[in-house]
């Protein structure tokens, strides 16, 4: 609104202030313009493309920083990978063992679907975010500061299964999974926090299991069990996107099985495809049992974290604006060079007729809007590092690229002139 009012009545106060002498004038303005409305023009127009460029230099850091996210190493795969979330329904399968068997046969239910590869158990195994933050202590060294670590319940098959590697030691056995062993693997943060100067593998841990709800079933004084370290898999995201792997342990499921759990699957083909198939596998187990309404696969939940769609639409917002900024920089020269050329009609038929050639009276144009080019360049440039501290790159490529748009802008109305015929520029008035 501002700026429709300024701009909208200020030809309105030039005009209300005109003197006789520049109206006696107007007639020699016409031939080489007024010197004054064409350095006001210019300086508009720089002043939009310092804009502009600055605009395309955030459009192109936006743009940066959500390829970065994009291609930022997860430490795991999610293609292809879905979890089954299931509700155990409560006074049903209240002893360990009829829970444990029970979850063992909807996994291998589901695993006899077509077009299932691989299929895990875990009860909060759904990364980038997984894992339940836990104090622990480590055996033989001081508790003198509260630790905490996230406490992961999976089976054995999980690390196959989303393609988390072992870097030393081994991964627990399903023999292991079904006697309840107290073992652990960690992954490589914990390992290098905790035992920087030697190996984790060997070492014993305990966490603590006492703020579990009574309907979850664990093994017989878990709280007071040592786990031992058998194993180290690498780093995987399990904090977020763009915060820090946090220290990582992983424990057989059997040890505290929940009133829900995770069954994941990886597929040949698309894992939502698979869906029904495999709700018809579960139902074959239990007619009454259920899945929870939302079921998304791992690459839908990467792509539905906060920061990945901030940095999607912080991405898009500043190309749209880019995009209608350029626009208006292109129109706006066109019309300014356009305004200019009919200004100066007089002027080029005179140069014509006294012997001009085509690439004169373009070279003539170009000179006259390149001052402007320059200086919104410098001023965009002198921008963009001060806000932001755009890459260099990035700013030479949208120095590029608005050069490119204001080249084209100016060669319709440029082309034109050079086209004139002299007679018919010497008889504009």
């Amino acid at each position: 609104l501002s700026t429709g009012i300024i701009f909208g009545l200020w030809p309105a106060l030039q005009l209300s202030r005109a003197q006789v002498t520049a109206m006696i004038q107007s007639g020699a303005r016409r031939v080489a313009g007024s010197v004054h409305g064409r350095r006001s023009h210019n300086a508009l127009i720089a002043t939009q493309i310092a804009l502009t460029l600055l605009l395309l230099a955030g459009a192109g850091s936006a743009m940066e920083g959500f390829l970065r996210l994009v291609h930022t190493p997860l430490g795991y795969d999610p293609h292809h990978v879905l979890s089954l979330n299931l509700p155990i329904h409560y006074n049903s399968y209240s002893t360990w063992a009829a829970r444990a068997a029970y979850i063992e046969q909807l996994r291998a239910k589901v695993a006899e679907t077509p077009g299932v590869l691989t299929t895990a158990v875990s009860t909060d195994g759904v990364p980038p975010r997984n894992g339940m933050s836990m104090k622990f202590e480590i055996l033989g060294q001081p508790a003198a500061e509260e630790r905490r670590a996230s406490i992961i319940l999976v089976g054995s098959a999980y690390f196959p299964l989303v393609h988390i590697p072992l870097l030393s030691g081994r991964i627990w056995s399903d023999t292991e999974t079904r006697t309840r062993a107290h073992v652990a693997v960690v992954n490589r943060t914990f390992a290098r926090r905790y035992f920087p100067n030697g190996s984790a593998l060997g070492h014993s841990l305990k966490a603590d299991f006492d703020d579990h709800p009574p309907e979850i079933l664990s093994a017989p004084h878990i709280a007071d069990s040592w786990l031992q370290i058998v194993g180290i898999v690498a780093d995987a995201k399990n904090d977020g996107l763009s915060k820090p792997v946090a220290p990582a342990i992983f424990v057989p499921y059997t040890l505290s099985m929940q009133q829900w759990i995770q069954i994941l699957v990886r597929s040949q083909p698309p894992p939502l495809t698979l869906l029904h198939a495999m709700r018809a596998r579960l139902a074959a187990v239990d007619p009454e049992q259920q899945t929870f309404n939302i079921t998304e696969d791992f690459e839908t939940i990467v792509s539905d974290e906060p920061e990945w769609q901030q940095e999607r639409l912080a991405a898009w917002v500043f190309t749209i604006f880019a995009a209608l900024a350029l626009a208006l920089s292109a129109v706006g020269l066109y019309s300014v060079v356009s305004y200019t050329v009919a200004q100066r009609t007089g002027e080029f038929g005179i140069r014509v007729a006294l012997g001009a050639q085509p690439a004169d009276i373009l070279r003539a144009v170009f000179r006259s809007t390149l001052a402007s080019l320059a200086a919104g360049i410098l001023a965009g440039l002198a921008l963009s590092f001060a806000l932001h501290r755009g890459a260099p790159l990035i700013l030479l490529a949208a120095v590029v690229l608005l050069s490119a748009v204001c080249a084209l802008a100016s060669l319709i109305p440029a082309w034109r002139a050079s086209e004139a015929d002299p007679m018919d520029a010497l008889r504009c008035p």
